[in-house]
């Protein structure tokens, strides 16, 4: 089976002396867990802070996103081997706030996925439909896309550092939820892609997170679908006691 992975992505929020707090409190309330991989994506001012908070704590670190070059004239950018320095060991990349507000292409996130890799950094991608999108029925046409895209220069041995989340933009903040069962239906998907780019056994060992509002009250039903195989935790991984139950998702059997 594998083995589950919840990570937190904190997005702008919080400051040095809150993330440093929280994330404190998360090492002492997580300090037991040893069956599944929990990380937590701050702001880059606060990976420091948070990295060292953490030194004691299985917990691990990641940055929200990257530059695709390791160095050079990009005002406000941050490189893999930066990240690296401070004490991230996964990225986010292709983020659905990313794509969507911010711009970010099929093409440099492709190149971003490598430059993560090439940075020994851990990359999670990040694919997902938006409602319109999803409502005109292209909803695995837009996943095919992203995936075959996001992994063009992903060689089949670096699979097993990549993890890829999916999140499903029409159900975040809209007051729509897709169900488990939704949910592990375009985890298959996925997978299937997956093997057909690779083999199937790089598509049986690759682990799925889902990242569509996971909350301390849906996180079992999600955990017990055979293709989901961690979450990509928002706004509940900003309260100690949420992510805490998050990640103590009851075990599938």
């Amino acid at each position: 089976m594998r083995r589950p992975f919840i990570a937190g992505n904190w997005k702008m929020h919080l400051d040095r002396t809150a993330a440093r707090q929280l994330a404190a409190d998360l090492a002492t309330s997580l300090k037991g867990i040893r069956d599944r991989d929990i990380a937590l994506f701050p702001a880059f001012p606060l990976i420091p802070a948070v990295a060292a908070a953490l030194e004691e704590s299985p917990i691990q670190v990641g940055g929200q996103n990257l530059w695709f070059e390791t160095e050079g004239a990009f005002t406000g950018e941050v490189s893999g081997p930066m990240l690296r320095s401070v004490g991230a060991v996964h990225v986010l990349v292709g983020h659905s706030e990313r794509r969507h507000i911010l711009g970010e292409s099929d093409d440099w996130i492709s190149l971003k996925m490598a430059a993560a890799l090439a940075s020994n950094l851990n990359p999670i991608l990040c694919v997902g439909e938006t409602l319109e999108e999803r409502e005109g029925g292209l909803t695995e046409e837009v996943l095919s896309r992203q995936i075959r895209s996001g992994l063009g220069r992903v060689a089949a041995d670096a699979m097993a550092r990549v993890t890829v989340a999916y999140e499903p933009v029409w159900a975040i903040g809209t007051g729509k939820t897709a169900t488990p069962e939704t949910a592990n239906a375009a985890h298959a998907f996925i997978r299937s892609e997956v093997e057909d780019l690779f083999q199937v056994s790089v598509s049986r060992e690759l682990r799925i997170q889902y990242g569509g509002s996971v909350k301390p009250g849906n996180v079992d039903g999600l955990m017990a679908m055979p293709d989901i195989d961690g979450a990509l935790v928002g706004g509940a991984s900003l309260t100690a006691d949420d992510f805490t139950r998050i990640v103590n998702f009851e075990t599938r059997t």
